[in-house]
């Protein structure tokens, strides 16, 4: 087997990136929602994923550099700890940080498509509900004490086996794809990217706010692009050099 790409060192605008191997998973769930049928096999080719969330201190580079307004939440003392996820931020903002990112770094970042998402949250473990397997999301260590007041600061948990912090929980996380409900019933095998169009953008992962604060791999979410919540942040993808 050959061996997957490496992540060069990240610059300080940038998140440290682990790489994602190309091959087949299965994506949905038979126990789901219905927008999560039919389970069905996927390929994703192999791309680079975030180890973290965007952060608070990342996303300040991205400020200052140009220009842009922050997010509602920026000065709040329950969301503006520099190791917290940004949050609040719109799906136009998050693809302006990654157009960002990429002009500063020479790297083609974005954010990540849905399919690829589930196939980095899930990290081997096909067919099982969490990122650890199929425990539930209370036996989380430390689980009744966490997300009392806003998102905590990233990678304080033990990552997943690709070595994602936080995948499935502290914010949700969009993804570049238009939503529809019923996009699986026509999505084709090889790295799917969503509805040509559409009204809502498509989100994944838990969130502090909700009263389960672990998602499933598998469970989809989708507002539309332009809101702005207090569980919305978003982590970066980057293209294979």
């Amino acid at each position: 087997m050959s061996s997957l790409p490496q992540s060069r060192a990240p610059r300080p605008t940038e998140s440290a990136l682990v790489p994602i191997p190309a091959g087949y998973f299965h994506m949905g769930s038979e126990i789901g929602q219905d927008n999560e049928r039919p389970v069905h096999r996927v390929w994703t080719d192999a791309f680079l994923l975030a180890a973290c969330q965007v952060t608070n201190a990342n996303y300040a580079y991205f400020l200052r550099a140009s220009g842009a307004l922050p997010p509602p939440l920026w000065i709040d003392s329950n969301f503006n700890h520099p190791e917290q996820p940004v949050v609040a931020v719109s799906w136009f903002e998050a693809v302006k940080y990654c157009d960002w990112l990429s002009a500063t770094s020479g790297r083609n970042y974005r954010l990540p498509t849905e399919a690829e998402w589930e196939r980095a949250s899930r990290a081997g473990l096909d067919g099982k509900l969490f990122p650890w397997g199929n425990d539930p999301p209370q036996s989380l260590p430390e689980y009744a004490a966490r997300w009392q007041t806003g998102p905590e600061p990233v990678a304080r948990y033990a990552p997943n086996g690709y070595g994602l912090y936080d995948i499935c929980d502290n914010v949700h996380e969009w993804c570049s794809d238009w939503y529809a409900a019923d996009y699986y019933s026509a999505s084709p095998e090889r790295n799917p990217r969503g509805p040509e169009t559409g009204q809502r953008r498509a989100s994944r992962g838990g969130s502090w706010r909700h009263h389960i604060k672990a998602s499933r791999c598998a469970a989809r979410s989708s507002i539309p692009p332009q809101f702005q919540y207090a569980d919305y942040g978003f982590r970066v993808a980057c293209d294979i050099d």
